[in-house]
């Protein structure tokens, strides 16, 4: 846990015991004196970082704001957020073959994915620092968000989407919660390039994982496995599984494991292995990881059904990579068929995921079969939208209707004929 070493001491530009820091040069800022995305010397990613850590006693409350002491501001714009369920899924864990297999599922967020906990938070600092344009680049969850949460702050938001490439229920979101829609001709990169201009020439304010500011809201997704896991358990888990596209919520769960440990709440042998999963059709993370390389290479053609994690130039690449390192995980790719089982398994359970979230069970799946994870691992499988994000992805893998006639004697006659 030693990569990218939380600093101890506060530097005379803190605000409130709160800074910003460098990963590359360890340069340091003010956090809401300007706009600032990355390192004013080096270009390197930022870090939010405190001069106080809390425990577990210092939380109270519920969703992301029970949270207020790990964050840099005490309220947020709130719908409110967090508070997703743990749930069992005794069948799956059967078949897979793990000691204890349980499913955060992220999609019951208000908006139907995680990126609301990192929007209830990074739309109060679009705030704070004075802006009035909100911006980004979304594969369609982010851009959901990232409406209603400007709506709900009175803000304008504006956002560019793959052409052709986002889920229906996405770009309805985002268009009823009053979004400005631009439609690119590229991919997801494509849209970030643009927005990142966007941001750097004053335009708007990004809103992209980018942001440091939005992984401290979804730093807190890992908080409430560890409290849940612990508290439902007397264990915390060996191993958390998620599915990875810009790699956010590894950065951010790698942080949120590093501060718990700073602060004395777990010890380092408490930290879960990190395990992200990718599909096949875009999957730089687990070229990465597999070649021991210290960046991820940029793939310019992506592909795949989970539309969610369709990227091929994740930006907190610098920050997830040493994460799943450090923390003794690895990372896998699977196959759209393999998602797709995933996905029909879990809505055997009852719990209804887009596709990329059913990456983090497939994955799982794989590395059982490999032996990569053991028999007696106790694991938290990541999803990270809900199914009616992408209703034709869920309509394709359910199963068809079936034609009976409008009559009580047929509908009986169909039913025992099949």
């Amino acid at each position: 846990m030693a990569h990218l070493e939380l600093t101890a001491e506060e530097p005379p530009c803190a605000e409130d015991g709160v800074w910003l820091t460098c990963i590359e040069c360890s340069e340091t800022f003010a956090p809401f004196d300007d706009v600032r995305y990355t390192c004013d010397d080096c270009d390197g990613l930022l870090e939010v970082r405190y001069a106080d850590l809390p425990t577990w006693d210092d939380f109270e409350g519920d969703g992301v704001w029970r949270y207020d002491a790990a964050l840099p501001t005490r309220s947020g714009v709130s719908l409110p957020e967090g508070s997703t369920p743990l749930h069992d899924v005794d069948r799956l864990e059967d078949e897979i073959g793990v000691d204890r297999l349980r499913v955060k599922h992220e999609g019951m967020n208000p908006t139907g994915s995680f990126k609301d906990r990192g929007m209830t938070l990074g739309v109060r600092v679009a705030q704070r620092v004075g802006v009035d344009r909100l911006a980004c680049a979304s594969t369609g969850n982010t851009s959901a968000a990232l409406a209603a949460y400007g709506a709900r702050g009175g803000m304008e938001t504006l956002v560019l989407l793959p052409a052709g490439k986002v889920a229906a229920g996405k770009v309805a979101q985002a268009s009823l919660h009053g979004a400005r829609i631009l439609e690119v001709d590229g991919n997801f990169d494509t849209c970030l390039d643009i927005v990142q201009d966007l941001a750097m020439r004053g335009e708007a304010y990004l809103l992209n994982s980018l942001n440091p500011f939005r992984l401290e809201g979804q730093k807190t997704i890992g908080l409430e496995i560890m409290e849940q896991f612990h508290e439902e358990e007397g264990t915390y888990p060996d191993r958390i599984v998620l599915p990875v596209g810009n790699a956010g919520n590894t950065s951010a769960l790698y942080k949120c494991f590093r501060e718990l440990v700073k602060s004395g709440a777990i010890e380092e042998s408490d930290v879960p292995k990190l395990t992200g999963i990718q599909a096949a059709g875009a999957a730089p993370m687990v070229e990465a990881i597999e070649h021991g390389w210290e960046e991820t290479e940029r793939w310019e053609d992506v592909e795949t059904r989970a539309t969610a994690i369709r990227i091929g130039n994740p930006v907190n690449a610098p920050k997830a990579l040493p994460g799943i390192r450090a923390t003794g995980g690895t990372a896998a790719a699977v196959s759209d068929e393999e998602i797709t089982r995933a996905q029909r398994d879990l809505a055997g359970e009852g719990v209804g995921v887009e596709p990329a979230s059913a990456a983090s069970i497939a994955g799982l799946r794989k590395l059982r079969n490999e032996g990569v994870v053991d028999s007696d691992e106790e694991v938290v499988c990541l999803t990270t939208g809900h199914l009616l994000k992408d209703p034709e992805a869920a309509a394709e893998a359910g199963e068809d209707p079936e034609p009976v006639p409008g009559h009580t004697e047929g509908v009986l006659e169909h039913l025992e004929a099949n």
